[in-house]
């Protein structure tokens, strides 16, 4: 028995190790902007600096004087270039009372909300045509399966920080 219970585990742990993804085949890859060669993100640069990894532009609250009272502030690859082939992406909008984020998709991707202040209505609709939505406050997080079509409104005045975990094509 306890042979039987070893061959099984080792062939978990195998079957474990074939599924999953491969290992990068670099431990990074900055992108390089200027290249004109795109495969899986950009081509890789090979003068890399601190600063490659870094971004300061979600710290400050955007205008929301536009048409749909928010405003949305992006933290991807073209304003980290450290996140090259990683699919992984940031953003943070701001909402100004009654302002929405316009319903919209991320086929490739699941987003997760962060409010920071005040309160968000989010909403989701599945592909069986079914609404899925609550309020959420300060504080608390909220999560858009891949390819839902999704919208963000509000009331009160707040800012939101969503993480994309996956490439977004939106």
């Amino acid at each position: 028995m306890a042979v039987f219970v070893v061959m099984v585990l080792a062939t978990v742990t195998m079957l474990t190790r074939v599924s999953a993804d491969p290992d990068m085949l670099q431990d990074i890859c900055v992108a390089d902007l200027t290249s004109g060669v795109k495969v899986n993100g950009f081509a890789c640069k090979s003068n890399v600096t601190a600063e490659d990894f870094f971004f300061a532009g979600l710290a400050k609250p955007g205008a929301t004087n536009t048409t749909t009272g928010s405003l949305v502030t992006l933290a991807n690859v073209e304003k980290i270039p450290g996140l090259n082939t990683l699919g992984l992406s940031l953003a943070r909008i701001d909402f100004a009372p009654g302002g929405v984020n316009p319903p919209h998709t991320h086929p490739r991707a699941t987003e997760m909300i962060f409010v920071l202040e005040g309160g968000l209505d989010v909403g989701f609709i599945t592909t069986a045509n079914v609404l899925i939505s609550k309020s959420i406050k300060k504080g608390e997080i909220y999560l858009h399966s891949l390819a839902n079509c999704l919208e963000l409104s509000r009331s009160p005045s707040h800012c939101l920080l969503q993480s994309h975990l996956c490439r977004t094509m939106f």
